[in-house]
């Protein structure tokens, strides 16, 4: 049996128990999810590092899953161009069934391995390009299909599951293994496995961008000025490199047209 498929001993009784209990059940499984992560990290740097060359070369990074996990790879590319002010096809979140499965489960569309691939012709997707494949099980035909029509075209493929040796592992060139265990609820990977997943595609996209120059120190320097809190957090960002005050930090930006590079130089 898949480990995440298993009983969890420890909320074996969760039914029985009082709220604050199964609160600090759940908060100490949360910590396995980390520690699983913490046990996969060189792999994910590896991967990490593949991104960012292929980005360097013009390449894309691509999220492709169902179900949770496919909502996290959304998330995580829909929030890349305001962070690192990257154009919006360069990560790119697919989810099996199309954009209304992010707001309405629809299980039976992670079955078929021929829409994973078809999902990612539609993009042209090419040898630069990079290809994560999440799934919890690690077996979602959906995902496996995309893996296998990553490989034909020379584009680099990653599984990102919970369980070893999985059928996407097998396909993948690396394979990341977050191996979290029993869920509290028998089965409900939105819960360990989906926290390792998130924190994970967060480390490959930041640390992508980090190492093709989006980052200055610990600061987003490319940023777009798309709304308040955002020029407002540019501004600071100005004063604190420039060492200036607000007022020129914001005329700086708005002589350079709001491009921080440009204002700090």
């Amino acid at each position: 049996m898949l480990r995440t498929e298993m009983r969890n001993e420890a909320s074996r009784h969760i039914d029985q128990m009082d709220t604050l209990s199964m609160m600090k059940l759940i908060n100490q499984e949360n910590r396995n999810a980390v520690e699983a992560v913490e046990a996969a990290l060189d792999t994910v740097a590896q991967v990490c590092d593949v991104v960012a060359d292929r980005f360097e070369k013009g390449g894309r990074l691509f999220y492709i899953g169902a179900g949770t996990s496919g909502r996290l790879g959304v998330i995580d590319a829909a929030e890349c161009p305001p962070t690192f002010g990257v154009p919006r096809g360069q990560v790119v979140g697919i989810i099996a069934g199309g954009e209304k499965c992010m707001v309405q489960a629809a299980e039976a569309q992670e079955d078929d391995p021929d829409a994973g691939a078809e999902d990612l012709r539609k993009h042209g997707l090419c040898d630069r390009d990079v290809v994560i494949g999440i799934s919890a099980s690690g077996g979602a035909a959906y995902v496996v299909g995309a893996l296998e029509y990553a490989n034909s075209v020379g584009a680099f493929s990653v599984s990102l599951s919970s369980n070893p040796d999985s059928p996407m592992e097998r396909v993948a060139k690396i394979g990341i293994v977050a191996d979290t265990g029993a869920e509290v609820i028998t089965g409900s990977t939105r819960m360990k496995s989906g926290t390792a997943q998130k924190l994970i595609l967060n480390m490959i996209s930041t640390c992508a961008m980090i190492k093709t120059g989006k980052v200055y120190e610990n600061m987003m320097i490319n940023l777009r000025p798309s709304n308040k809190k955002l020029r407002e957090r540019m501004i600071r960002i100005v004063c604190e490199i420039k060492g200036c005050d607000h007022d020129i930090a914001e005329q700086l930006l708005e002589d350079y047209d709001w491009k921080i590079r440009d204002a700090v130089q």
